[in-house]
């Protein structure tokens, strides 16, 4: 098996310093990436571009060791980006660090544009002959997330049924108005590189149960492309919401500053009414207010931070009868 580090993009920075994004890349010995590519098994694993989003730190690193395990089922490429935003991880910045820029609106980037664009240039140019690519995302510190799959509804056709078998707990198809087109993810399946966003976890913390099923998913997905010799079916049957009107979710805010204490996990199902958590006053001993459910569903996203402002997300939930219609259609 061929088993290598490969230098994607570099750029010179002060003081004889040097900007480098690298890759992992794992394949058969004996055969071409272009014979490969042409099969469509190349599959890239990419996280980092937020580097106060960690959870993709350990798939990498999970799926190259249990890859190495058992190399004679490789079958195919896989290439693996830890770090696409390698000074925003160092420093567990969410932007890169001293230019104040969100690395997920440089893209497609300008190969003859400022550093940063010129980075993001290379990158997707790297992608190319990629059959699957797997844009790995946590929540912020803020929120805690099942994980889950988040489609544009102008990609879902090619994306909703290759999103099934990846394992994961949710598929959310969302509207089109809600995505920037400078995005990684829309850059790539604009140029139809299949790119599927999973959102994961909380911020600057590595869940290693999520990890784990989404590397069991990597491996299912694998396996549907060819890449991997064994047959490995997805666990997990996920939600899918085809919630391109916006109407599927219900939003919950604080009515108040305070303290929030939650009552309910991530991941259960909840009734209207329900108290969802608490918002309390420490100094005071008192309590501010009751966080309740709208309306009967599934919790797939909780706060997880426990200093509120009035108006901050506190989760968001599945209407029943759209996680009703999910198991429906199967």
């Amino acid at each position: 098996m061929i088993d290598r580090i490969e230098t994607v993009a570099q750029a010179e920075l002060p003081v004889d310093e040097n900007l480098v994004i690298q890759k992992h890349r794992l394949m058969p010995e004996g055969i071409s990436v272009s014979a490969l590519e042409k099969e469509g098994k190349r599959i890239a694993v990419v996280t980092g571009i937020h580097g106060d989003e960690l959870e993709g730190q350990y798939v990498c690193y999970e799926l190259a060791g249990r890859i190495r395990r058992e190399q004679e089922k490789l079958a195919g490429i896989v290439d693996i980006y830890p770090a696409m935003n390698p000074f925003g991880i160092d420093s567990i910045t969410r932007g890169i660090p001293a230019f104040d820029l969100d690395m997920n609106r440089l893209f497609p980037g300008n190969r003859n544009g400022d550093m940063n664009e010129y980075i993001a240039s290379e990158i997707l140019n790297d992608m190319e002959g990629t059959a699957l690519v797997l844009d790995i995302h946590a929540s912020n510190i803020f929120l805690t997330e099942v994980p889950q799959i988040r489609i544009n509804e102008e990609h879902k056709e090619m994306l909703v049924s290759i999103a099934r078998k990846a394992n994961v707990d949710f598929v959310w198809v969302h509207g089109a108005s809600t995505v920037l087109e400078s995005t990684f993810a829309y850059s790539l399946n604009s140029r139809g590189i299949r790119t599927l966003v999973v959102e994961m976890g909380v911020g600057m913390r590595i869940t290693r149960a999520y990890g784990d099923q989404l590397v069991d998913g990597i491996f299912a997905l694998m396996s549907e492309l060819g890449i991997w010799k064994d047959k490995f079916t997805a666990k997990h049957e996920p939600v899918v919401s085809n919630d391109e009107k916006g109407q599927d979710v219900y939003y919950l805010n604080a009515e108040v500053s305070g303290i929030f204490m939650k009552e309910k996990n991530h991941g259960t199902m909840v009734k209207q009414g329900d108290v969802i958590g608490v918002i309390v006053n420490p100094l005071t001993g008192k309590l501010l207010s009751e966080v309740k459910a709208p309306g009967a569903g599934w919790l797939f996203t909780i706060r997880e931070y426990p200093v509120v402002d009035e108006g901050s997300l506190m989760g968001r939930i599945l209407r029943e009868e759209a996680y009703a219609g999910s198991e429906v259609q199967g």
